[in-house]
């Protein structure tokens, strides 16, 4: 009688799927970077727990439209990997966020069957490597395309007729102000704000200047960011500040590429179209004194330039009255060395008492600094990179999930009436009224949103301030000179406790302080 063994086969030998997963945001903002972080994590956890796949990593593009592919540097990383025999299988969660291009989604995925190299397309159930789903594949793909042509024509028509009209509800207002029942109104919380900012600048103070003491008060922007010279500019360049509107700055052309619209399409100027904060003639002085200021830095090459050429420049902040410190030149027995000195203590003694320190010594104190943290690491540095990776962050993202899926909602509605109001339909009364409720539902949803990405964004940051800190301990041994790059790099400030006592204010979160 034949006797049969079974001989089993080596798993070591058996080849795994190398498995890739491609995302698309619309926007580089950090909460889609944020949501980059979500995917990451959720392809990364979904394909290492498949025995037969090995995680190759996830592909992403940021900031960049769907409808074409052209400049889509993570999607070509992608396919010069396959190309390179790197990658076996794609995951992606829809055709659209792939292509909406018929043609170019097409092109890529035969290219890739020619490579055998197949996708799994999550929200419509469509794998590659099943050639009966190429009708399938062409019929969304299509879809895809022209449900983003269509949505995008008759919401410029829509948007089109309430210019003409005057009924164009601005869903998103500027720092001052807010949306009440469609109508923009003075935000009583943030306008005092804009008056400071037109009132510092018609005193002569530039952008640069006029952010810095915002920061220095500890005032945040609407996102709770910092205020750059651009952010202030923007204000003070927004005729909205006078009462009055233009509509139609910016528009999209047929491939969705966004552009500053300088008279190729028509725009709508609506004089006394709400509350004014600034007066029209306080407005337009601004205008004249932006206008001479930006002619006079093209004459002198740019004064500002010069503004922030050493490291600690703007970056050391007095512990006993709050303002920033000031580079000077002093004189020892006719020997010259630079120091720090605090602007109000230069001005008046009385209102600050502390006294200036050598450059020197702040060189040194970050010296030591840098050193105990080489050797004091195990005990400092990795316990906080662990306590950072261990922070729960699973409620906030299974939100954030659901939130996405209700702004989604809302999203399909609005298209919807728009749909009906472009053939006509629907009243502009009516439509204007459902309008302006979904897109105070859909302000609610985003402002939550933002709450939860600015709380995972800002532990996001922490944590990768550190890992490159500690990648930078690794490498460097002992520090025997003042390194500007790492300076630059690691710290985010300094503050003044005392003359001979400095700490400084790590991106990583951490505090340390030094005596010199």
């Amino acid at each position: 009688m034949k006797r049969i063994t079974k001989i089993e086969a080596d798993e070591k030998l058996q080849k795994k799927l190398r498995v890739a997963a491609y995302a698309r945001v619309s926007t580089d903002s950090r909460e889609q970077l944020v949501s980059l972080e979500a995917q990451k994590s959720h392809y990364e956890t979904s394909i290492k727990s498949n025995p037969n796949w090995e995680y190759v990593g996830l592909y992403y593009d940021e900031g960049v439209s769907g409808t074409r592919m052209a400049k889509r540097d993570g999607l070509s990383k992608m396919l010069d990997d396959c190309e390179a025999g790197k990658i076996d299988f794609i995951i992606i969660k829809s055709i659209s966020r792939f292509a909406r291009n018929t043609t170019e989604c097409l092109e890529a995925v035969r290219k890739l069957i020619k490579l055998k190299v197949f996708i799994y397309f999550e929200k419509e159930n469509i794998n590659t490597g099943d050639m009966e789903n190429e009708l399938l594949l062409t019929i969304f793909s299509s879809l895809a395309e022209s449900e983003s042509v269509s949505l995008s024509e008759n919401e410029k028509w829509s948007i089109e007729k309430r210019f003409q009209n005057g009924t164009y509800v601005v869903a998103y207002p500027p720092y001052g102000y807010k949306n009440e029942d469609g109508l923009m109104v003075i935000d009583e919380n943030e306008v005092d704000v804009v008056r400071c900012i037109f009132s510092e600048c018609l005193a002569g103070k530039g952008g640069h200047l006029i952010a810095r003491a915002l920061n220095d008060k500890g005032i945040p922007t609407r996102k709770k960011r910092e205020w750059t010279s651009g952010t202030v500019l923007s204000i003070l360049r927004n005729e909205k500040y006078k009462g009055d509107v233009l509509f139609q700055k910016t528009f999209t052309d047929d491939t969705f590429a966004r552009h500053i619209n300088n008279g190729e399409k028509n725009q709508y100027y609506i004089a006394e179209h709400h509350e004014a904060i600034i007066t029209a003639e306080d407005f337009d002085l601004v205008q004249t004194m932006i206008k001479r200021r930006s002619n006079e830095m093209k004459i002198q090459t740019g004064e500002g330039k010069y503004q922030n050429r050493y490291p600690f420049s703007g970056k050391i902040i007095c512990g006993e009255c709050g303002a920033t410190w000031k580079r000077r030149t002093h004189t020892k027995s006719k020997v010259k060395y630079f120091a720090y000195a605090c602007k109000t203590h230069i001005k008046r003694v009385d209102q600050c008492s502390m006294q200036f320190i050598r450059e020197r010594n702040i060189e040194v104190a970050f010296l030591n600094m840098i050193n105990k943290l080489v050797f004091s690491k195990k005990v400092l540095l990795q316990p906080l990179l662990a306590s950072l990776k261990d922070l729960n962050q699973g409620e906030a993202l299974a939100r954030l999930d659901k939130l996405d899926v209700v702004l989604e909602d809302n999203l399909n509605k609005r298209q919807k009436i728009t749909e009906l109001f472009a053939k006509e339909y629907l009243e502009t009364a009516v439509f204007n009224e459902q309008n302006s409720g979904l897109l105070a539902e859909a302000k609610q949803i985003s402002d939550e949103k933002e709450t939860l990405y600015a709380s995972l964004a800002h532990e996001h940051e922490h944590l990768e301030a550190l890992n490159k800190l500690i990648k930078y301990i690794n490498s460097i041994g002992i520090l025997r000179e003042f390194d500007e790059a790492a300076f630059e790099e690691h710290v985010k400030y300094i503050i003044v406790f005392k003359r001979f006592e400095i700490g400084f204010v790590l991106k990583c979160r951490l505090t340390l302080r030094e005596r010199m």
